[in-house]
């Protein structure tokens, strides 16, 4: 049987909930879809471009904001959707860090475009957005509420900022 590039991202996001990050391998994913591993990399050309789709469909499948609304409110929606989608799946904040470390910029920008539409300069934008992401990317497995607190804490500081600046 054939399987689309979509066919294999679907199974492998359900191996890897199943058996977590470690245990995803490229001969794994084959043996669960039937094929020999090498048919794999028709869609992908290593390992690295798996994991990269999968974060990127897990990434997909979260929240986004429906429509324009405050920047802080976005900035908010888009943080919770991120972990949400993380949280979703097994190993799955372990995965998106593991490959957004060397380009993180397609999960900050974005965070750092909202930044901007409310009057930060690129510098606070940059920093901000970078900020917020890596306290969602290491934060997604506190207790909500805490969650919710230390996110409340960035988004007051952030405020300030764009406040003193106008």
């Amino acid at each position: 049987m054939r399987y689309r590039r979509d066919d294999v991202v679907a199974r492998a996001i359900e191996v890897l909930d199943a058996h977590g990050l470690d245990a995803l391998s490229m001969r794994r994913l084959a043996g669960d879809l039937g094929v020999q591993p090498g048919a794999l990399y028709h869609h992908f050309t290593n390992k690295d471009a798996l994991l990269a789709a999968i974060a990127d469909e897990i990434l997909r499948r979260g929240r986004r904001p429906a429509e324009i609304m405050a920047w802080d409110a976005e900035v908010q929606l888009l943080c919770l959707g991120l972990r949400d989608a993380m949280r979703r799946h097994r190993d799955g904040a372990v995965l998106i860090a593991q490959v957004n470390r060397a380009d993180a910029e397609p999960l900050e920008r974005p965070l750092r475009e909202a930044l901007e539409r409310a009057g930060a300069d690129s510098d606070l934008a940059r920093v901000g957005a970078r900020t917020l992401l890596r306290y969602v990317l290491s934060h997604e497995d506190e207790a909500d509420a805490d969650f919710a607190l230390g996110l409340g804490l960035l988004l007051d500081g952030l405020r300030h900022r764009l406040t003193a600046r106008t």
